[in-house]
């Protein structure tokens, strides 16, 4: 038998008040006394009440949802962020609504219409480049937008310095002795931090007085195939490197596994490194060296931002959480 659905109105009944007091407890229950507060709660447990939500975002002009838009949910550094944004939103009753658009501008923009056009609260972004029509789109928008990795100036953010990531982990490789470095990016063109990254790697090979060549360069997706096919390519040079580094931990894995492949002892004959510490860079062989990047406090930190953002605080401000270089196993002495 199919029970009949507990209105507002039951409720209402049941608490001994009017239909305009249990809406008042759900969406601004600050207004009641703690008493007639008690005694709808009570209610509406006793009779199994759930408010619409649709009819509650009315009420309250909020939909108590959050959008985050992020380049790919293929990848665990979005995975870990997106999980700490939904426990810390989760714990002020907000639900995470994910879109991805796989680094493309115009799959940007249409979810951050569809998100908008859903009634969200807020947005959290990754990255501060993008196409016009969706920065118009953001422009145009009067909720709290909230960027991450790296952001537009003047914005709300949490962010990391990825052009030091890069200078952190080529100046390691400077100090075993390496003098021809090879770099495997992921496309800088729409992804700002490998750009940011490269920067690094560059600006500190630089003030060693050695040159990046474009033949040292090679663009390739961020994934483990990226990596191999990357490292492929710099071991056939007729001149290759004496250590890689992957814009990502993920790339530098892929690229382990290739020299591994090819007969080369990792870091005896080449060393390799990466940007991101995954959970898994410690436990590969050999364990990889590499840059951490503190996802789980970028997602924690933006999240918290947010809400503190629809709370009527300001949050003008970047802020700049800390990496640090994690030296592990593969990487040694250029002999």
């Amino acid at each position: 038998m199919t029970r009949n659905r507990v209105r507002l109105s039951d409720v209402a009944r049941d608490a001994g008040v009017s239909a305009a007091t249990v809406s008042r407890a759900i969406s601004q229950p600050g207004l009641l006394s703690q008493e007639t507060l008690a005694r709808v709660r009570a209610a509406a447990e006793r009779l199994g009440y759930q408010p619409d939500a649709a009819a509650r975002a009315l009420a309250s002009g909020k939909s108590m949802t959050i959008g985050a838009v992020m380049p790919t949910l293929d990848n665990a550094i979005f995975s870990k962020a997106l999980q700490m944004m939904q426990a810390t939103l989760a714990a002020e009753g907000y639900q995470l609504l994910v879109a991805s658009h796989d680094y493309s501008m115009a799959a940007e923009a249409v979810a951050v219409r569809a998100l908008l056009s859903r009634g969200v609260d807020g947005l959290i972004l990754v990255g501060a480049q993008r196409a016009a029509e969706t920065s118009a789109m953001l422009a145009g928008t009067d909720i709290p937008l909230v960027f991450t990795w790296c952001a537009p100036a003047g914005s709300a953010a949490v962010i990391v310095d990825n052009e030091l990531a890069g200078a952190l982990v080529a100046r390691h490789l400077l100090d075993l002795g390496h003098r021809r470095i090879g770099v495997i990016t992921g496309s800088v063109k729409f992804n700002d931090r490998q750009r940011a990254r490269l920067a690094g790697v560059r600006a500190a090979l630089e003030a060693a007085r050695l040159p990046l060549p474009p033949s040292l360069i090679c663009e390739e997706a961020t994934t483990f195939a990226g990596g191999r096919m990357g490292c492929a390519k710099l071991l056939e040079l007729r001149h290759p490197p004496t250590a890689i580094i992957g814009g990502i931990d993920l790339i530098a894995i892929g690229c382990t596994v290739e020299a591994q492949a090819r007969g080369l002892s990792v870091p005896e004959e080449l060393s390799v490194a990466g940007i991101d510490d995954l959970d898994m860079s410690a436990h590969v062989s050999p364990s990889l060296t590499t840059v951490h990047i503190p996802t789980a406090a970028i997602g924690a930190r933006a999240a918290e931002k947010l809400v503190a953002m629809l709370r009527g605080h300001c949050g003008d401000a970047a802020t700049c959480l800390p990496v640090d270089l994690v030296i592990r196993r593969s990487t040694g002495n250029r002999r």
